[in-house]
């Protein structure tokens, strides 16, 4: 309080942007404190934006303070990962130790604004690091040097069918090591290979079918707006604060499909029943008025309506809802999947899929129950249940931390983190953008790439890759989207019709903790402290 002057500059952007009243000023004249009111935390996932809008440091960043001045760091702009929104970054970093993450500027996409998650996971790169190679012998994990651990590998792939071979990546893993691990296995003559952990019913058939089309920046542009099990909120809060704004000025009107929750702006609640949709269809209601009368109507389809049984059904319904109200136009796109995850995008744009049913890893993983798969490649992915391998399976994990995967890992492949090597990440709306190195990785892990081209020139399958430019080059070659980097391309939106049926059962939002969605984040001190204060807050409520 010896430095606040009052600006409330924090109050505003709390109230106005973050759209939280839960900081303000009490008190009058020299006696005014800018507090939180009633003892409460601030829920906002925006909050630590604040940090950056105080003009004299009288809110700093608690996990930084007094660990750096400003000239001993090298600056490193960069994208995030915690997301699938591609906030652009800058990594400070001193030595080999990143010290903290700051927003850049970017009108398209974050603006100014970064999450909490983005902002403070960042203590997770330091703990529980996979930093050498290990060979499990005797039902121990043991070191062993890089020509060990890849000659087990091809001890155990020429053991068995090309086909009897799969591969499931992470939620943080880049477009290249996807792409070559694709041509890994293809050559090897297996084409089961999946991005989609959680089983998204996803259509495939047109990259615009898989998109945020509207753009995170033109998505302030709508006027009525239809949430169908999406928690904006909790997905990307920096989407979600500019939706706000312009809802509480009065310029959007958004509707809800799905579980009630606190987006933080008001919100016409239609009920969780999925059957509405069929009602919006159908024409009847008051939301189905004001889509006909929308000049710019915009539909957002959440993961509570993708991660169902029933998904197909539900994404058809949505798709004959865009039909019906030209919801797309020449100059505008109004369907959006919300997609949670950094890799998901890329992912699908590389054809790191299996089958059509948005159940790939599921498929992938029955047959590893059934022996149909014997090595599975599992390259970062830590977000499924590992009890669902066989236990007879190989199983091979690439990553950076010590989570699920590496727990029932044969052989661990450590690979460097995102701030530890350049990569290609494909945001929510289908903009390709480069994350670069801030820091060398960590003991013996390698660059994601390089670990993989090895691994396929020693199983001697034609892949000549010496750099990442090769690969880059590669890419680019085979899909015009990662020759246009940092630029959304457009494509057309094709209808999708399904045979599944529709269950009539309410649409519930699928149970995640925010600040604890991947590796990373689940590895980070100051993300479990953010669990325990909202713990605490609910039991205070």
């Amino acid at each position: 309080m010896t430095r606040c002057i009052h600006c409330t500059r924090c109050i505003r952007f709390a109230t106005e942007v973050a759209g939280v009243q839960e900081i303000g000023a009490i008190n009058r004249g020299e006696h005014m404190e800018i507090t939180s009111y009633l003892e409460k935390t601030l829920t906002s996932e925006l909050s630590g934006n604040i940090i950056d809008l105080c003009p004299v440091g009288a809110l700093t960043s608690k996990p930084y303070a007094f660990n750096a001045r400003s000239w001993e760091l090298e600056k490193t702009e960069s994208i995030d990962v915690m997301d699938a929104l591609g906030a652009n970054i800058r990594v400070d970093s001193r030595g080999l130790e990143v010290m903290r993450i700051l927003p850049k500027l970017n009108e398209s996409i974050n603006e100014e604004w970064i999450s909490d998650k983005a902002r403070f996971a960042c203590d997770g790169l330091k703990v529980q690091r996979l930093d050498t190679p290990y060979i499990r012998k005797n039902a121990k994990l043991l070191k062993s040097s890089w020509d060990q651990a890849i000659e087990y590998i091809i001890e155990q792939i020429n053991a068995v069918k090309g086909d009897e071979i799969a591969a499931i990546s992470g939620s943080t893993t880049s477009v290249e090591s996807m792409f070559l691990l694709k041509k890994m296995l293809f050559n090897l003559g297996s084409d089961k290979v999946d991005t989609n952990q959680f089983g998204y019913k996803l259509d495939t058939s047109s990259r615009s079918n898989y998109l945020f089309n509207t753009g995170i920046a033109n998505a302030a542009n709508a006027d009525v707006c239809l949430l169908v099990g999406a928690n904006l909120r909790k997905a990307a809060p920096v989407l979600n604060a500019r939706i706000g704004q312009k809802v509480r000025s009065g310029d959007m009107h958004v509707a809800r499909v799905g579980e009630v929750s606190d987006q933080t702006y008001v919100i016409e609640d239609l009920g969780d029943n999925v059957s509405l949709l069929e009602e919006v269809l159908s024409g009847k209601g008051e939301l189905a008025k004001r889509l006909k009368e929308a000049k710019r109507p915009m539909l957002i389809i959440g993961d509570a309506a993708l991660s169902r049984s029933d998904g197909q059904a539900i994404l058809a319904l949505t798709h004959a809802i865009v039909e019906k109200y030209n919801i797309i136009s020449d100059d505008w796109n109004g369907f959006n999947i919300l997609h949670n995850h950094a890799s998901m995008v890329g992912g699908l744009d590389v054809g790191f899929v299996y089958g059509k049913s948005g159940n790939g890893s599921a498929e992938i993983l029955k047959q590893s129950k059934d022996k149909k798969v014997k090595v599975l490649y599992l390259l970062g992915a830590d977000d499924f249940d590992m009890s669902l391998i066989d236990q007879d399976c190989f199983v091979i994990y690439q990553g950076h931390h010590g989570d699920k995967g590496a727990e029932r890992a044969d052989v661990i492949l450590p690979e460097a983190a995102y701030t530890e090597q350049d990569a290609i990440f494909v945001n929510m709306e289908g903009r390709p953008q480069y994350a670069r190195a801030a820091i060398s990785p960590l003991g013996l892990a390698k660059e994601s790439w390089d670990i993989i081209t090895r691994l396929a020139n020693k199983l001697d399958l034609g892949m000549p890759f010496k750099n990442l430019a090769d690969i880059r080059n590669m890419l680019a070659k085979e899909n015009a989207v990662f020759a246009n980097i940092g630029t959304v391309i457009p494509t057309n939106f094709i209808g999708f019709k399904s045979s599944v049926k529709l269950l009539k059962r309410p649409l519930e939002d699928v149970l995640t903790n925010y600040y604890m969605t991947d590796p990373i984040s689940r590895s980070s001190v100051t993300m479990a402290k953010c669990v325990q204060a909202q713990n605490v807050k609910e039991e205070l409520v």
